[in-house]
């Protein structure tokens, strides 16, 4: 599987707020690409363990606090991925007030500008 082209980002690029936004979201979209095969290794460690005959029960306790751990790990990053996720949308103005968002500088969105009636329903 290949990976998705990002963007060469330089430090004397402009990016508009529309951009970043695509950005981060990718960024997030992969970090999830990057969890799901991670997940799917685990479960074919788990399934090659389990089709081994007569393996003693320790070696097979071992693997799954192995898998245990890293799972345990991989919701820890989910939820932070989550909150990142959450954040973003934020810096997505509703499609209701989108011209009077963009127009205002402090605006960060519908729910914090109050001026959407459609908005707060």
């Amino acid at each position: 599987m290949s990976m998705p082209n990002v963007p060469d980002v330089k430090p004397d690029i402009e990016l508009t707020r529309e951009q970043v936004v695509h950005l981060l979201l990718a960024s997030i979209a992969m970090e999830e690409l990057g969890l799901a095969h991670i997940i799917n290794a685990e479960g074919e460690k788990l399934q090659y363990v389990l089709a081994k005959p007569c393996l003693p029960t320790c070696t097979l306790l071992k693997v799954n606090e192995s898998v245990d751990h890293l799972l345990r790990t991989l919701i820890h990053k989910e939820l932070l991925l989550q909150i990142k996720l959450e954040l973003v949308s934020k810096l997505v103005p509703c499609h209701v007030c989108e011209d009077e968002c963009e127009e205002r500088e402090e605006c960060k969105g519908c729910e914090e500008c109050g001026e959407c009636e459609e908005c707060e329903e």
